[in-house]
């Protein structure tokens, strides 16, 4: 087994670089996500895992709605952050577990939903396909995942075209957003796949592939149902 730590990026394991996270990220809004899983008839009983849940900009708002969330990250700092803000706000229905995709074990029930936001990328493409077994695992069938990862939507000839426009349209300052190098280091360092490897990974675990929907041919978007139900 690889150790995930490794692969989770040095800066996500770094307090300094975890308190400027959500500045970092633009604070990304969740309300989009969670209608997700309401549509699919998730509710005050329901239960979701967030993998990769950072500081919890899902995770919290999804403790206030549903019946029980587990937010799991692989890196210590961004789980203590985590712990202190649930505790602050008083979800005493967030638990939070310091795992990563290969190593978190659920137990009791399965779960309703399972989310995950720019986090399966940091995994090569042999043991993404296991994480996502796992997570079908871990799901009722019917179950939902919820998939955002930076997931390359073009072929290979098109790739220094596209990260040309990604590049150009980066942040200057690296505390407001991801700069270019900052990009160009993703490119090097990380796993991001290509969408016609990522989907039938989804298919083999299990998953049919209900809505995709890509911005500008990096950021996927997918809501998966596990088969079953």
């Amino acid at each position: 087994m690889i150790d995930e730590l490794e692969h989770a990026g040095p800066e996500h394991l770094d307090p300094a670089f975890v308190a400027g996270f959500d500045r970092k990220q633009g604070y990304p809004e969740p309300d989009e996500d969670l209608a997700v899983f309401e549509a699919h008839g998730l509710g005050a009983t329901s239960a979701v895992v967030d993998i990769g849940a950072g500081t919890g900009q899902f995770a919290l708002a999804a403790a206030r709605l549903f019946g029980h969330v587990t937010a799991v990250d692989v890196s210590p700092a961004m789980v203590s952050a985590l712990r202190r803000r649930a505790e602050t706000e008083k979800l005493a229905n967030l638990e939070c577990v310091q795992a990563g995709f290969l190593s978190y074990a659920r137990t009791g029930p399965p779960a309703d939903g399972v989310y995950t936001r720019h986090a399966l990328h940091q995994l090569p493409d042999f043991w993404k396909a296991l994480a996502l077994h796992r997570i079908a695992g871990m799901l009722r069938p019917g179950g939902v995942l919820r998939l955002r990862d930076l997931i390359y939507d073009f072929p290979p000839g098109e790739a220094e075209q596209v990260f040309h426009g990604w590049f150009n349209h980066a942040a200057a300052d690296p505390a407001e957003g991801y700069t270019a190098d900052d990009y160009a280091e993703h490119i090097r360092t990380e796993f991001s796949t290509f969408r016609w490897l990522l989907e039938p990974m989804l298919a083999q675990a299990g998953f049919e592939i209900v809505a995709a929907a890509y911005e500008g041919r990096l950021y996927g978007a997918y809501t998966c149902v596990k088969s079953g139900g």
